[in-house]
């Protein structure tokens, strides 16, 4: 970086990746893997970053408010009338523009770039968007998910990827439909296995998701047959000791019967 100060933080993260020959299961670089590392080592005061040119740097200041995204009129809907939900995969960038300020505007956690592999989901009906979803890469260490399936850290090490975690989730506040939370949740189980195998060669047999306690008690989870399993201890994603955020409820939903014998392989 010293040798190369105008080269931004992307060039320097695949540069690593290829130099460490660190590739996803579809054969692509790790970058944002990468980048995320690279990050948490310059708040460590180990390295030096440049400073960031995209969004993340401050995302405040970056995702504007349109009026495509301003509050509607309450929207009733009867979830049994609901029989021609789409999913849209969010694929070209008006659409990631979009699913971003959604997500900042009405979600309590804002927009934040999902780590490593994701996938993000507009849900609607053909006049109007009712929900949107984010997938993301697991979390890296959490007792209770661990406990539940068994494994060592060897085991959980290489499997860990079969994994998703549904780390972003809002029906918009002007859509008042019972139940249609639990019915996104259960399409989703069916669709997201192939979408996630077409994009990342990987088989997903697992999700997992984080409810803050607090705000939320994981209702449309329950209604879909999630399970829980325990609570967190309040370190973060990547099970930092220094971290300090609020507990959360996890969840777990099995996407394949087998899915503790292949994690266990």
């Amino acid at each position: 970086m010293s040798e190369n100060p105008k080269y931004s933080r992307s060039k320097i993260s695949r540069m690593v990746c290829e130099t460490l020959q660190w590739y996803k299961p579809d054969g692509k670089l790790k970058d944002m893997s990468c980048r995320v590392a690279m990050l948490r080592m310059c708040e460590a005061g180990l390295i030096n970053l440049p400073p960031s040119r995209g969004l993340n740097g401050n995302p405040e200041m970056k995702i504007q408010f349109t009026e495509q995204t301003s509050e509607k009129p309450p929207l009733t809907i009867s979830v049994e009338h609901l029989n021609d939900l789409h999913f849209d995969l969010v694929c070209k960038k008006k659409q990631s523009r979009l699913w971003n300020e959604y997500i900042h505007r009405y979600h309590y956690l804002g927009y934040t770039k999902l780590p490593g592999a994701q996938l993000r989901f507009i849900v609607r009906t053909r006049n109007d968007i009712l929900a949107l979803l984010g997938f993301s890469a697991a979390a890296w260490k959490t007792a209770p998910r661990d406990q539940f399936i068994g494994w060592n850290d060897c085991q959980r090490q290489k499997n860990l990827n079969l994994i998703v975690n549904n780390s972003r989730f809002l029906i918009l506040p002007w859509v008042k439909s019972k139940n249609l939370a639990s019915k996104i949740l259960g399409v989703i189980a069916k669709r997201l296995p192939e979408d996630w195998y077409t994009k990342y060669n990987l088989q997903p047999v697992l999700f997992e998701t984080f409810v803050e306690s607090v705000r939320f008690r994981g209702t449309c989870y329950k209604a879909a047959n999630w399970i829980y399993v325990g609570q967190t201890k309040g370190r973060g994603k990547l099970g930092d000791h220094k971290a300090k955020i609020p507990k959360k409820d996890i969840f777990l939903y099995p996407l394949n019967k087998k899915f503790k014998h292949i994690l266990l392989s």
